[in-house]
């Protein structure tokens, strides 16, 4: 239309904006030299560099296999969850780097970054785990200690005498 054409209604409005919906970003694979999927993931102050390749399920963390890096059955299951919400069990040997923060922080990053780690090897799971909510980074922190406070919010002991 021109500069000069005047717009009396909505239905001409309509007709003038051309109304495009934006398109859904598309995911492709992204794997380095060695054929693995690599992706940072973080939960308190642990971060954790997760490796993952097609292989027979083993699962090795800081060099150590990861049932005796985490003894607790309840961090294990924090770990596998995206592997079972996927259905990828057995399907890729999986090799990560954590550090910083104690050993729930770290169990949580490492489903961080596995969960990453399976969107970048195969851009079709990422419905399931992000309806699971694992590709969402959990940003709650510790807070920090405030000065004339015992810890972040708690008073010292008051005494009238």
């Amino acid at each position: 239309m021109s500069e000069e054409q005047t717009i009396n209604s909505l239905e001409e409005l309509g007709d003038v904006a051309e109304v495009s919906a934006p398109e859904a970003p598309v995911y492709v694979q992204k794997l380095d030299a060695q054929g693995r999927a690599y992706a940072t993931g973080k939960r308190k102050d642990a971060v954790a560099r997760v490796w993952i390749k097609p292989g027979s399920g083993r699962i090795t963390i800081n060099g150590r296999e990861f049932e005796k890096y985490f003894a607790r059955p309840v961090l294990r299951l924090v770990l596998l969850q995206p592997l079972v919400a996927a259905e990828r069990t057995d399907q890729y040997d999986i090799v990560a780097n954590v550090s910083g923060g104690g050993l729930s922080g770290q169990a949580g990053a490492v489903r961080h970054g596995l969960s990453k780690a399976l969107t970048h090897f195969e851009p079709a799971l990422r419905p399931v785990l992000k309806k699971g909510g694992f590709l969402t980074r959990d940003s709650r922190v510790v807070e920090r200690k405030k000065y004339g406070k015992a810890k972040a919010r708690r008073s010292f002991q008051f005494s009238k005498r």
